[in-house]
């Protein structure tokens, strides 16, 4: 989507910076000043200005060998998103996640993004899925886009392909949504849509790696979390 289709006219510099912060979240390790240049297509010149100003304020930090990352003030800023939909949503997603030994997470809708919010991996997992806070993809990929998308009226999902349509139509019906290779290859994912009143569409969701896993037990497990975010929530 444009900065345009987004509202308007925009600050570049404000626009640009913002970028930076995803393009850090996006990139899971450490970047050169080249390499955050090159990802958002301007000169070095212009990406060592705006690191300066984000390092500033505490939003990236440079290691020794001067890469550089998302800093902690970018934690404090994410934790106070939703603030009581996540406080709600930890307890649930750290039980379903060491009962199924499934990463489980929180997922919300950002324009036409599926965005995590907040998830937590199995305890005594020896290699669990990661997905990092932060993450996004088209809310029409993925089973907690199309559980997302299930709340919603057809009119107001973004273009689909039919299978796409079909799938978000099937989720509603069903009450959950299931999703195989769509983000990640190899992983397979089933979400619950959540819900709660006064707030935007949201899903829980695991992701696993792909296997025999029964998908109807994991929703039905979901499905009481995210019962129970909505009754702590007020509905």
């Amino acid at each position: 989507m444009t900065e345009q289709a987004r509202g308007g006219a925009v600050s570049q510099t404000l626009s640009r910076g913002i970028r930076v912060l995803e393009i850090l979240a996006d990139a899971g390790e450490p970047l050169t000043i080249d390499g955050v240049a090159q990802a958002l297509g301007v000169h070095r010149s212009i990406a060592y200005r705006l690191l300066r100003t984000l390092e500033h304020h505490g939003l990236v930090v440079r290691d020794a060998n001067g890469r550089v990352t998302l800093g902690p003030r970018m934690a404090a800023l994410a934790a106070g998103v939703a603030h009581d939909l996540q406080a709600e949503a930890l307890p649930e997603l750290t039980a379903v996640a060491n009962e199924l030994g499934m990463t489980c997470f929180l997922a919300v809708l950002d324009h036409d993004e599926c965005v995590t919010l907040v998830s937590v991996e199995p305890r005594h997992a020896v290699a669990p899925v990661a997905q990092r806070p932060g993450t996004r993809h088209p809310v029409t990929a993925g089973a907690p886009g199309k559980a997302i998308l299930s709340l919603l009226p057809p009119a107001q999902w973004p273009a689909a392909s039919p299978d796409a349509a079909r799938a978000v139509a099937e989720a509603a019906a069903r009450g959950y949504a299931t999703s195989h290779d769509e983000v990640i290859p190899s992983l397979r994912s089933v979400a619950v849509p959540l819900a709660v009143r006064g707030r935007g569409p949201a899903a829980l969701a695991v992701v696993h790696v792909s296997g025999d896993a029964d998908d109807a037990r994991i929703a039905e497990r979901l499905t009481r979390s995210a019962r129970a975010v909505r009754d702590a929530l007020g509905g």
